[in-house]
Formats: structure tokens, sequence, C-alpha cells
């Protein structure tokens, strides 16, 4: 165990400069990562004492390529982002975890009942029991703890805010009881299942995959329950390139109905060569019979399909470009990726409402703006939110400041692909 204030001691007299350097990327965040850390270490000792074990951070995430394909048992192309959750925790032997998040109320749960609770779906609680459970069920020690927790990741706007705190408990549980010897990829389907079983969201795997392996993460779901996962090493910032992420403060109210199409359509096409998932069809097949599809499906389900395989052709370039440091390939296929998820995919507004387009200004805005310092594309899940774009760094500030003219102050955000994934930062 170390003293809280010993560990204030070293952030302050800078001798944990050059590791935050190296977790956040970005030199000029330093001051503020530092203070942050000193705020949630005393904000710790106010509630739970002087005694830690430790700082532990998780990432958020970003989808860089693979819109929509991850339901199809596709391929996809993440990233690890700066910003993070970070909790300052304290080893217990009261078999229970006691979890204080920035903002909220205490959570206590006792580890003698691990069993989902219906009446916790949708709640923080049912995340931490569920992840805590699960690690159990795999045959890994748990014990109490108490935790401080705060983050910066920005819930809604498709960083993956939950994710990035499901990885954080089960990395806190690893670390503490484990000695770190939970994998990446299982803590990520142990977060998974937390979301599915016990938070009741059926979410895929590439959120929580993402925000647990580190830096870029090219992950193909052919296999879902057991995914191929391979990390992608590449410097972004190195390159000369930030990540922007813009909220265009559209409203997400009544879009289940468009988000639930996506998957459904396209599954009504697999249906139709008795299948469940486009993966299992070659496209030669769905291209021959394009006027059959078209009069049983409809248009737009034939487009989402063709979609699809493109974007899966096109994870692929995207890793083979950053594999080979070639970022102007990368972005070229960035640019092909948002194109067609505006023309096929067709998630960048909902038809039911045609006079609200607030990504569609933000995609024609960064366009003019951009020229050859960078390229945008839908970030996420599309209809409404964020989008996304690769800007030069020397051209951050020009882009940042017309998105937030158009949005409103703080709408853009300014990331970097960071390369840990859960871990133990003190």
């Amino acid at each position: 165990m170390e003293n809280t204030k010993n560990l204030i001691g070293i952030l302050k007299e800078g001798k944990l400069n050059d590791k935050l350097i190296d977790i956040y990327v970005d030199k000029s965040s330093l001051e503020a990562q530092k203070n942050r850390y000193i705020e949630a270490l005393e904000s710790f000792t106010e509630i739970f004492g002087t005694e830690t074990s430790g700082i532990f951070s998780a990432p958020g995430r970003s989808e860089i390529g693979g819109n929509h394909t991850d339901h199809q048992h596709g391929e996809v192309l993440a990233a690890s982002i700066n910003d993070d959750a970070i909790a300052v925790v304290a080893k217990t032997d009261n078999n229970e975890v006691n979890v204080l998040s920035k903002g909220y109320d205490m959570i206590t749960i006792t580890l003698d009942n691990l069993e989902k609770n219906d009446e916790e779906e949708g709640t923080t609680i049912s995340l931490i029991r569920g992840v805590i459970a699960k690690v159990k069920d795999n045959g890994y020690n748990i014990g109490g703890f108490n935790a401080y927790i705060t983050s910066n990741v920005l819930s809604g706007s498709g960083l993956s805010s939950s994710a990035a705190f499901e990885t954080l408990i089960a990395t806190i549980v690893s670390g503490l009881y484990n000695d770190m010897s939970i994998s990446p990829v299982e803590v990520a389907i142990i977060g998974q299942y937390a979301e599915n079983v016990y938070f009741g969201k059926p979410c895929g795997l590439m959120d929580q995959m993402a925000c647990s392996v580190g830096s870029l993460c090219h992950i193909d779901f052919a296999n879902p329950e057991k995914p191929v996962v391979n990390k992608v090493d590449f410097d972004l910032d190195g390159a000369g390139y930030s990540l922007c992420i813009t909220d265009t403060k559209g409203s997400h109210a009544d879009l289940t109905p468009d988000y639930a199409a996506v998957p459904a359509e396209m599954k009504s096409v697999a249906k139709l060569f008795d299948k469940e998932v486009l993966i299992e069809i070659p496209e030669e097949d769905i291209l021959s019979h394009a006027s059959y599809i078209r009069e049983k499906c409809g248009d737009r389900a034939f487009l989402r399909a063709i979609h699809f395989y493109e974007e899966n052709k096109r994870v692929r370039d995207e890793v083979a470009a950053l594999t080979n440091n070639d970022i102007t390939s990368f972005l070229t296929t960035v640019n092909k990726s948002g194109n067609s998820s505006y023309k096929y995919l067709q998630n960048v507004y909902t038809n039911h409402q045609p006079d609200k387009q607030n990504m569609s200004i933000a995609l024609m805005i960064s366009e003019m703006t951009l020229g050859d310092n960078g390229v945008a594309r839908v970030h996420g899940g599309g209809f409404a939110g964020t989008i996304q774009a690769f800007v030069k760094n020397d051209f951050v500030d020009e882009y940042k400041s017309k998105m937030d003219e158009l949005f409103g102050d703080g709408s853009c955000n300014v990331l970097k692909v960071r390369k840990y994934g859960g871990i133990q930062v003190m």
C-alpha cells in the first residue's frame, strides 16, 4: 500500500511526467493531467483515507473503420484515445466493493451476492456486479476494494464511456488480485458480458476490445465467440495528424427505429440466402441477385448490404496502409468509408426528419474547410451525434474554431490515439 500524500508529491515534483506524456501523447495536456490525478488522490483521501494500492486507467475508443460491420460478423478498425477513466483504489479485506464516481453517489456491493438483479438493469451497479461476477466465473480471484473514479470520456459522444468503465473495473480486479494476468482480450469479453447480461444492452464487442487492447485495433468478428484481434502499431501524432470528434448536437430522440433498421435490413438480405448474417454469403452472390433482392427487401437494404462488403475491404486497406506507414492511402480510404456511409449505408441523417441534418452540415463544412488538410466521416452509429476528422496538427486550431463556431464552444474535441488499453499507472 502507498500513502496518497506520497503519490501527490511524486506528481507535483514531476517524477511521473514522462509516463503521463507516454500515456496521453499530448504534451500540452501534461499539467491538466497532473492536476486531474492530484485531485483524484485528494478526493480519494477525503472519502477512503490515505492508504492506496495505486491508480488505474482505461481509455475511451473511436471507431476508425468498419461502420456498421460488426453486427454482420465483419471487420472493424478501432482506436484507444487519450480521454480516459482513472481510478484511485485501495485493496480491502471486508468482502465489499465501494465505488464512488465523481458527481455520483457511492455504490456498494457485497461479493457474497453477484447474481444478476433485474431491477438493476441499465445502471452502473449492474456493470460493476456483472464484471466481477464474470471475472469469478472465468476462474480468477476477486476481492474487496474501494475506488474513486473520474472520467473525461464524453458520455453520448460515441467514444464508449461505458466500455471504458467496464474495462477499468476488470483491470482493477486483474491488478489487485491477479497480478494483471487477465489478458486484454478477456477483459473485453468480460465487459461485453456485463453489458449484455447484467446491464441489458445487446452491444457488440468492438467498444470493449478497443478500450482494453489499446492503440489501433483490427478485429475480425467472423467467429464472434472468438474474434481475431490484431494490434496495429501506428503513431498518428508522429505522422502529423490529430483525431477530432465533433458533437453536432443532433437529438438522438426517436432514433431507435433508424438504428435497428440497419442490421435488420442487412439480415433480411442474408435471410433470402438462408443465412443469418451477410458474412456467410459471397458478395458476388449478392450482386448477381440484385433484382431479386431489390424486389424482396427493397433498394436501401441492397445498398446497405453492398456497403457492408465494401466497408470490410476498406478496413483491410486501412490496416495495410497503417502497417506500411502510408498515411496518404489511409486517409484516402477513410474518405471512401465516409462516402459509402452517406450514400449506401445512409446513416448520416434520418429520412423521418430531412430538415434536421446536423451531421450533413458538419461533413460539408469539414470538406470545405479542410481541403488537403484532412478528411472527415460519420462517427459511430450515425443519424445524429458526432463526426470524426483526421486533421493535420498545424491545422487543428483552424478546424476546431470552425466546428465550434457552427455547433458551440467545446463541440470539437481534439484527441490523440494512445498506445495503452487498461493499465495500472501508479
